[in-house]
């Protein structure tokens, strides 16, 4: 089985290096592509097992990829690295990704013709087995994720609720690390 994380072979070769690097603080890798141009820009998506990541993560994760890709020095031209959350319409690149996000609107296309079509729009119904199933106006249907040649999240109101139930549930208030609030007891005359 494929996946959609690295779709090249430089990105392929590219995720065997970094990978175990950001796994070994603590996140995932959801993807990476080198893209070229005038200078090439090397985008690593990642993001935590359980959801979110901020700035700070990202410079973790440059800082700690950027020396180990000096090292193996895997790209001979200079590039830019470009680390970033996938996003609220984050792209879906493991098969576990359409279980995680089941019953979101996502847009899926296929590399070959199934149906006589390639793009799929409908909502999520999780997986089964090694098909992605997915609710389009017909009924759902199930698509091998070997036939994935993308798919991402559309972005809807219900998706940037969650997103942001979930930023809010992460980000629990710590009472201890503030100060007192010392009441000012004189009176104003």
């Amino acid at each position: 089985m494929t996946d959609l994380i690295a779709k090249t072979a430089i990105d392929r070769r590219l995720a065997e290096i970094v990978s175990p690097v950001i796994e070994g603080l603590g996140f995932e890798l959801v993807r990476i592509r080198l893209m070229g141009g005038m200078t090439k820009t090397l985008q690593i998506m990642a993001d935590r097992p359980e959801g979110g990541i901020d700035v700070d993560d990202c410079g973790r994760i440059s800082t700690a990829v950027s020396a180990v890709l000096d090292v193996e020095d895997p790209i001979e031209d200079a590039y830019h690295l470009e680390v970033s959350s996938p996003g609220i319409d984050r792209p879906l690149t493991r098969l576990k990704d359409f279980d995680a996000w089941d019953g979101y609107e996502a847009r899926l296309e296929t590399s070959e013709m199934i149906c006589g079509r390639k793009r799929f729009k409908g909502h999520l119904r999780g997986t089964e087995g090694d098909e992605v199933l997915i609710e389009i106006e017909e009924g759902t249907i199930g698509l091998k994720f070997d036939w994935l040649a993308d798919a991402k999240l559309v972005l809807t109101d219900e998706l940037i609720t969650e997103m942001l139930r979930q930023k809010k549930a992460t980000e629990a208030v710590d009472e201890a690390a503030f100060d007192d609030i010392e009441e000012d007891t004189s009176e104003e005359e």
